[in-house]
């Protein structure tokens, strides 16, 4: 009997961290997908990530409406009360024989602490990693919660262990959002301007053909005050630099609001003129223009993890990444538009791209199925030490 795997998406960057794991549990003879997708994953403004999971040709067996307006900490407070009713809801009635949880997000521990309670087997994938703010925590927790640990560098394999997880349950299988950075790296040219155009976005248009920069830059949950500050800083820098820009809109942490505020307000009095704004693109299109920009720029976690694996420089902003693992590529800076500027400036000019394989080799989906279709499933045993 093929065994039932829920993986619950909440985030568009949740489903890049686990696509390629999507396609090999779906194609595993011996498990069955179960998908979920909820809370910003559903929303329009955040570039509704459903709408690319079904085009790509995914099966959603279950959808989950859970965040509350407003983007900030009370809020991201009550979104997670309801996703745990929810979703616990969901899995009763879907009665998976474990379910996947991703990385750190603070809608992430409503469906670790709904499958917990419930007796199914619960697998954190990215867990044992440190970033420095309330989505560390939130990480950790997964962590603990979890039955099954699926780990993408060995830094962080050590750290899930040191937390007193058993090692025969830890499993370091790299993250699949590097397969898709292989896949891109390795890929034939594509036509990069008829891929952005296939995309709606707002702004100038910007010639790909000539060099251009990425940004996305997030609110920081812990500083979720300063995000239109920060933002703006960022914006002063882009702005000053006056270089061809793909600029992403920011997630639905608190602080968003703020955030995108900061990029309204400066749009609307005729600042970045040079920039082209996108919500969300297909996880692949999106490492495609990443691939071949000059590098990005903001405080995403993609310039650490996928850009390390592409070799594209990375000028990271502000604390949101505080103790990550990082390549060579990285240029830490804080909010300040003349060192961030600065930086880009040396990126735009320098012709290094080092590349660094910490967060796995590109082959993680395939040896994530094959751990689902063979860890142990008793919770009486796991429990065990």
């Amino acid at each position: 009997m093929k065994r039932k795997v829920c993986v619950v998406i909440t985030a568009r960057p949740s489903y890049a961290r686990v696509k390629t794991a999507l396609e090999a549990i779906r194609a595993h003879q011996g498990l069955e997908l179960q998908l979920v997708v909820a809370a910003s994953a559903l929303l329009d403004r955040y570039g509704n990530a459903l709408q690319v999971i079904e085009a790509e040709g995914f099966r959603v067996d279950r959808t989950v409406y859970m965040i509350v307006e407003g983007e900030n900490l009370v809020t991201s407070a009550k979104s997670t009360g309801f996703g745990l009713a929810e979703l616990a809801t969901v899995f009763n009635d879907l009665k998976p024989d474990m379910v996947v949880s991703i990385a750190d997000r603070y809608e992430t521990i409503a469906a670790s602490v709904a499958a917990a309670y419930m007796n199914i087997p619960l697998v954190h994938l990215q867990g044992g990693e440190v970033t420095g703010s309330i989505d560390e925590k939130t990480r950790h927790a997964n962590t603990k919660l979890a039955d099954i640990h699926l780990v993408c560098s060995e830094s962080a394999r050590v750290r899930v262990e040191r937390m007193g997880e058993r090692s025969d349950r830890v499993y370091l299988t790299g993250c699949p959002s590097i397969d898709l950075a292989r896949q891109a790296l390795e890929a034939e040219p594509r036509d990069l301007a008829a891929l952005a155009a296939a995309y709606t976005g707002v702004g100038a248009p910007v010639d790909l053909a000539r060099p251009y920069l990425v940004v996305m830059q997030h609110p920081v949950t812990t500083e979720y005050a300063e995000a239109r500050r920060q933002t703006a800083t960022t914006i002063d820098a882009i702005d000053a630099l006056g270089v061809p820009t793909l600029w992403f809109w920011p997630n639905v942490d608190a602080g968003s609001d703020g955030a995108s505020k900061a990029i309204r307000n400066a749009r609307e009095n005729g600042r970045l003129a040079h920039a082209h704004f996108y919500k969300n693109m297909r996880p692949l299109d999106f490492l495609s223009i990443l691939v071949n920009s000059r590098g990005i720029v903001g405080n995403s976690s993609v310039a650490l993890r996928e850009c390390a694996f592409l070799g594209v420089p990375a000028v990271n902003v502000g604390s949101r990444q505080q103790g990550r693992d990082r390549g060579r590529n990285v240029v830490d800076v804080g909010h300040d538009a003349e060192a961030i500027a600065t930086a880009v400036r040396r990126m735009w000019s320098s012709s290094e791209r080092p590349r660094d394989l910490i967060y796995g080799d590109g082959h993680a989906g395939r040896r994530i199925a094959d751990v689902l279709a063979t860890a142990p499933l008793s919770i009486e045993k796991m429990l065990t030490y």
